[in-house]
C-alpha cells in the first residue's frame, strides 16, 4: 500500500520542527537576580580590598614556576592552576583577565578540597568564544556547566576584561565588563548532575550542599591566560 503524499509531508514537517526546536542548553538564560544595594556599594568602595596574591606568590599553592608576576601581570607558565592558601567564604573578588584567541580558563571560588577541585569548587568561566564550546553554559561569564551568562560581554582577544564576583551566603553574583551576567541562588541546585532547567551537569554534588568557603583559584587550561589587579574583600 502506498503512503499518502500528505502523510509524508506531515511527517517531514514534524521531524523538521523537532530538529529546529531550541535545546535546553541553548535556551535564553534567565534574567539574573540583582545583588543588594549594599553589596554593590561595597564592590565600588576600595576600602578593605587586599591583593589576592603577593608579588612573590608566597601565599599561593602551585607547581614551582607555574605562574609569575611580570610588571604587575600574573601569567601562567604552563604548569597547572594556582590557588590561594587562605580560604574565603563571603567576599568580593575583583580582577582583570586577558585571553588569546582560543583561551579557555576559569576563576574557581570556595574550593573545599584541592584534591577534588572539579567537584568542590564553583567555576566562573573564562573563555574567548570559539566553535568548540557551543553550550551557552560554557560561555564566558557562566557558572561553568551550571548557569549561562545573561549576556555575552567578553571583549576581543588581547583586550583586558573586568570581573567582579560576589559570594554571599547562598548567592553568587558575577559582573563582566560592567554588566551583571549571573545572579545565582545555590539553593536552587538540589540534585547532583542536574540543573534546575532540567539539563545535566558534570558535578557529583548538588551545589546546594557545597561547603560555602574555600580556596580561590585561577585555571591554566592549556592556552595563554593573564590576570592583573587581583584583589579581594572579605564580607
Amino acid at each position: 500500500m502506498k503512503s499518502s503524499p500528505w502523510i509524508v509531508v506531515l511527517l517531514c514537517v514534524v521531524l523538521l520542527g523537532y530538529a529546529c526546536a531550541p535545546k535546553a542548553q541553548d535556551a535564553p538564560p534567565p534574567e539574573p537576580i540583582p545583588p543588594a544595594p549594599q553589596l554593590l556599594a561595597a564592590a565600588k568602595d576600595a576600602e578593605d580590598f587586599v591583593p589576592l596574591f603577593k608579588e612573590d606568590l608566597s601565599n599561593a599553592i602551585m607547581e614551582e614556576g607555574g605562574w609569575t608576576f611580570v610588571d604587575g601581570v600574573l601569567e601562567s607558565q604552563g604548569k597547572g592552576d594556582i590557588w590561594t592558601r587562605e580560604r574565603y567564604g563571603d567576599f568580593i573578588l575583583d580582577l582583570e583577565f586577558k585571553c588569546a584567541e582560543d583561551t579557555n580558563s576559569g576563576v574557581f571560588i570556595r574550593c573545599a578540597d584541592l584534591d577534588q577541585w572539579l567537584h568542590t569548587a564553583i567555576e566562573v568561566q573564562v573563555l574567548q568564544p570559539n566553535d568548540k564550546y557551543p553550550n551557552n553554559k560554557w560561555h564566558c561569564g557562566a557558572i561553568f556547566d551550571v548557569l549561562a551568562p545573561y549576556k555575552q560581554m567578553v571583549r576581543q582577544p588581547g583586550e583586558w576584561n573586568h570581573y567582579t564576583i560576589i559570594a554571599k551566603d547562598n548567592m553568587i553574583y558575577v559582573m563582566l565588563n560592567g554588566e551583571q551576567v549571573i545572579g545565582m541562588d545555590l539553593d536552587q541546585w538540589t540534585e547532583p548532575h542536574k540543573n534546575p532547567d532540567g539539563t545535566k551537569n558534570k558535578f557529583k554534588y548538588a551545589y546546594k550542599d557545597l561547603v560555602r568557603e574555600g580556596h580561590v583559584g585561577l585555571q591554566y587550561h592549556g592556552q595563554p591566560i593573564a590576570f592583573r589587579n587581583l584583589r579581594i574583600k572579605q564580607l
